[in-house]
């Protein structure tokens, strides 16, 4: 990748919806080899997707957890049932494994503080080989980079 592509993407990842007219402009090319150039970036899997931000407030969504998991063990089985798991729970926006502690990090989002401990009791600490789990909750997003999901 190149400063060309690197402007290229920035563009789209601030407005995916950018004309390829008017983001040729901002990044100094003419349409057809803009064009060219963000299939190239689309075929190389640079560019992974299109897709519309969407207030989780509108969706009842407005409370964000962070919520670290902690395995009970580590084998195999036990870590395909808890990832499969986390997968098919809606309320579970993200799930990555880490390295180190904590095992899992995931990012919860429901309406309120009432629908986390409803999910929290009858759901995440329910789920398989979990021995531990830490929330936090952010004050105030600071940054959150268009484009680029948690």
């Amino acid at each position: 990748m190149d400063a060309v592509d690197r402007a290229i993407t920035a563009q789209l990842a601030e407005n995916g919806r950018l004309p390829n007219i008017e983001l040729a402009d901002r990044v100094g090319l003419s349409p057809s080899p803009c064009l060219r150039r963000v299939r190239a970036l689309e075929a190389a899997g640079v560019i992974t997707g299109y897709h519309a931000a969407v207030d989780p407030r509108a969706l009842g969504r407005g409370l964000d957890v962070l919520v670290h998991i902690d395995m009970a063990d580590q084998r195999s089985e036990t870590i395909e049932a808890f990832e499969a798991a986390c997968v098919a729970r809606e309320e579970i926006l993200a799930c990555r494994r880490m390295f180190g502690a904590p095992d899992y990090l995931l990012r919860v989002a429901v309406a309120d503080i009432e629908a986390y401990e409803r999910f929290y009791m009858a759901e995440l600490t329910r789920l398989p080989g979990v021995a531990r789990t830490r929330s936090q909750f952010a004050m105030k997003i600071i940054k959150g980079a268009p484009g680029f999901q948690w």
